[in-house]
């Protein structure tokens, strides 16, 4: 089930490396949104803004090593309450996370993605799976971040290195809203820019990177709204740890 681990992917790769918080970068004074700080010093109030935000909707997608894309478009909250759509190539899955529990529910060319490690178990299980809520263990770490709203924003702090020499740029327009954008030069000739709300909470509202080996976007829109995701209906769910207990016996 490694495919669905991947899907995290999607908001971290392009925004680990460009929207962190730290020291030093252009003050770009002239500037009247956040006047007389730097860009690192807003990128900072972004990140922090985010982080205490109790909601929010992520849309993006990044390119991976090998080629292939990946897609994430989810409502999370605090709470890990989540539901939306994560997909992998040219499959696509359903996803909800309430009440602790996390369920999928895939296409056919999802599932043979993800059970592609395990080709004997793939032919016997997916017919099993498709149009079915499949609820995943508790335990099971290939899915433990996907509706981890905490932990997307986690990752923008990973590499303190990256945090510094951010540069102001010109005001824009993101989904509406007013936005200053930062940039900066990744180490792999990329360009990287974190675009920030200027009205209200400094929330981060989209995050790219241009060039490199992982292009990418994410949005990020709806902060604060409630996430109240459905359980699926017991008629249309199956328990991935009860199939894989049979296929085994």
């Amino acid at each position: 089930m490694r495919t669905l681990k991947v899907a995290t992917a999607v908001a971290t790769a392009s925004v680990s490396v460009a929207l962190l918080a730290g020291c030093g970068g252009d003050s770009g004074g002239e500037s009247k949104p956040f006047d007389g700080q730097s860009a690192d010093d807003i990128a900072a109030k972004a990140v922090e803004a985010t982080q205490q935000a109790k909601s929010l909707h992520m849309k993006g997608d990044t390119r991976l090593e090998d080629g292939s894309t990946v897609t994430i478009d989810v409502s999370v909250d605090q709470e890990k309450n989540c539901q939306g759509t994560i997909g992998t190539g040219e499959g696509k899955a359903d996803v909800r996370h309430t009440d602790a529990t996390l369920f999928l529910r895939g296409d056919a060319q999802y599932w043979r993605s993800a059970l592609q490690q395990q080709p004997d178990a793939a032919q016997k299980m997916a017919p099993k799976l498709q149009g079915k809520w499949v609820k995943m263990p508790a335990n099971d770490a290939a899915t433990a971040g996907v509706c981890d709203k905490q932990g997307f924003i986690a990752a923008m702090d990973e590499d303190k290195s990256e945090r510094q020499g951010m540069k102001r740029g010109d005001t824009t327009e993101v989904g509406g809203e007013e936005a200053l954008k930062l940039t900066k030069k990744g180490s792999a000739g990329e360009t990287l820019a974190l675009y920030v709300a200027t009205e209200g909470e400094p929330y981060i509202l989209k995050t790219t990177t241009e060039g490199g080996e992982n292009p990418g976007s994410v949005t990020f829109s709806d902060y604060n709204k409630p996430v109240s995701p459905e359980q699926p209906p017991a008629d249309q769910t199956v328990d991935m740890k009860e199939l894989a207990g049979e296929q085994r016996a």
